[in-house]
């Protein structure tokens, strides 16, 4: 099926540009404003070079609650537990209705696609995840997600993805890599400024890695399964992140914070929240596939591997062994299969947390802690045996920015650092046995994989939350 816009897309733009003013302008006549509305935006995961996943949501009402309770205090309230969700600061509640998408190559809008209209309900909250298929490859895509109501539909709200090279293609590609967002540290009240500088550096994908909200530190905590999702709604909803979200497709992980509570692992529970929720929950906010860790190619020079490090876990306090894990045996069989049988020129592991560190004393929860030093040796030898000179570790988790080597086999680890000044800290200090550069400041990573002198190059560049570069180190490849 196809769509035909009776009129040219700038002049459609404009108009819909000047409806939104005439209805949410400062003299708006509520009368004008009809409901429903898609407040949380859109985003896209998952992107292949024929395929994505787009995500929507169905809102009540325009714009999230920007007047409603503000909660400072943490752990177990009585009175969060009782306020009605939707009349808490940040909010957007959901509503029944129906969501369809209309998606095209850009420049090519008479001839958009349709999906059909999709139901959307609670037990959801609201949300339809649109798996597109048969897309071309290296191709910049337009969509438009509509809402329907009663037969009628009333709103819409566009986004734009780009999908992947071919593995055979030649191709340059520039990717952000953030972690660590809280709410009342985002130091602006739209959004961390991570987002814009992310934005300006055009990137063809951006990895959202874990601590996306925080249910246990940030009020109010989330101690029940609406008050989780409240906490997507209101982080979501900023228009920063609704801004760039929607015009860059993610590949999304999660962690212990916006799984359940910190240092977390299944069969635990936090209040009334369970790690089965936190699970469940994370699935519905973030534009996911059927597997929690995946892999992905850009083209002949770069691979990715997004690893998981909550679903399958060993407990953080059992002793430590060969049968202590973070990733489980099947993803760990996954990960060395699939990495030994790439012939990307660069092979990048996203990780949630740390592979080489050094972390902190006192933390036991990743493969830099001696609590999961087994299991975290393994690791480190088989990549120094099996792709000791083009695989890097970049890491979430971490609230100071670095590059280390590890000591005794040499992988090389960028961790992002935490995604505003404000929740930039926390670190033991420059180890000069590991740390090539080390830095406490928010910021995100910019990775850049080209050619240069016709020998493949990736550069990574540790950036400050105004995306300035504070470190960059570049690796050349033999010419392929």
């Amino acid at each position: 099926m196809t769509w035909r816009i009776p009129f040219s897309r700038r002049a459609f733009l404009k108009s819909s540009a000047a409806a939104m003013t005439l209805a949410v302008g400062p003299k708006a006549d509520a009368s004008l404003v009809i409901p429903p509305y898609q407040a949380t935006g859109v985003r896209t995961g998952e992107v292949t070079p024929t395929s994505a996943i787009v995500w929507t949501r169905k809102t009540a009402n325009i714009s999230r609650n920007r007047d409603g309770i503000v909660f400072t205090k943490r752990g177990k309230s009585e009175e969060a537990l009782k306020t009605p969700v939707a009349d808490i600061e940040g909010a957007c509640p959901g509503r029944a209705g129906e969501i369809r998408l209309r998606y095209a190559p850009e420049g090519e809008f008479k001839h958009a696609q349709e999906t059909a209209w999709m139901p959307v309900d609670e037990e959801n909250d609201f949300i339809h995840q649109f798996a597109l298929t048969d897309l071309k490859p290296d191709t910049k895509y337009w969509f438009e997600s509509t809402t329907k109501d009663n037969g009628r539909a009333l709103n819409s709200i566009d986004g734009r993805f780009r999908t992947a090279p071919l593995p055979d293609a030649k191709t340059p590609v520039r990717f952000c890599v953030m972690t660590c967002q809280g709410y009342p540290d985002r130091d602006h009240r739209e959004g961390h400024p991570i987002y814009p500088a992310m934005q300006k550096k055009d990137p063809a994908f951006l990895s959202l890695t874990g601590d996306l909200v925080y249910y246990d530190n940030d009020a109010p905590s989330a101690m029940t399964a609406d008050l989780a999702r409240l906490h997507w709604q209101r982080m979501f909803s900023l228009s920063r992140l609704r801004e760039t979200l929607g015009k860059v497709s993610a590949y999304w992980l999660k962690d212990d914070h916006d799984t359940l509570s910190d240092d977390s692992w299944p069969g635990r529970s936090y209040g009334d929240l369970t790690f089965e929720d936190g699970q469940k929950i994370f699935r519905q906010q973030a534009p996911l596939g059927s597997d929690s860790y995946r892999t992905f190619r850009w083209g002949q020079y770069l691979q990715i591997w997004l690893t998981d490090g909550r679903d399958f876990r060993s407990p953080n306090k059992m002793p430590d062994g060969p049968n202590k894990t973070i990733w489980g045996e099947e993803q760990k069989a996954w990960f060395k299969k699939t990495v030994s049988e790439s012939d990307a020129t660069w092979k990048v592991l996203i990780s949630p947390t740390p592979l080489v560190g050094p972390d902190r004393k006192g933390k036991n929860d990743n493969h830099a802690n001696a609590g999961f030093q087994h299991e975290g040796d393994e690791l480190r030898s088989w990549i120094q045996e099996n792709v000791p000179d083009n695989f890097f570790v970049v890491c979430g988790d971490r609230h100071w920015q670095y590059h280390s080597i590890h000591p005794e086999t040499g992988v090389q680890e960028f961790s992002v650092g935490a995604a505003s000044n404000s929740h930039a800290g926390g670190t033991p200090g420059r180890n000069p046995k590991y740390h090539q550069f080390h830095k406490v400041q928010g910021g995100f990573l910019n990775v850049e994989v080209d050619r240069k002198d016709d020998q493949p190059r990736i550069v990574f560049q540790l950036c400050d939350v105004d995306g300035n570069v504070s470190y960059e180190k570049a690796f050349l490849r033999p010419s392929t």
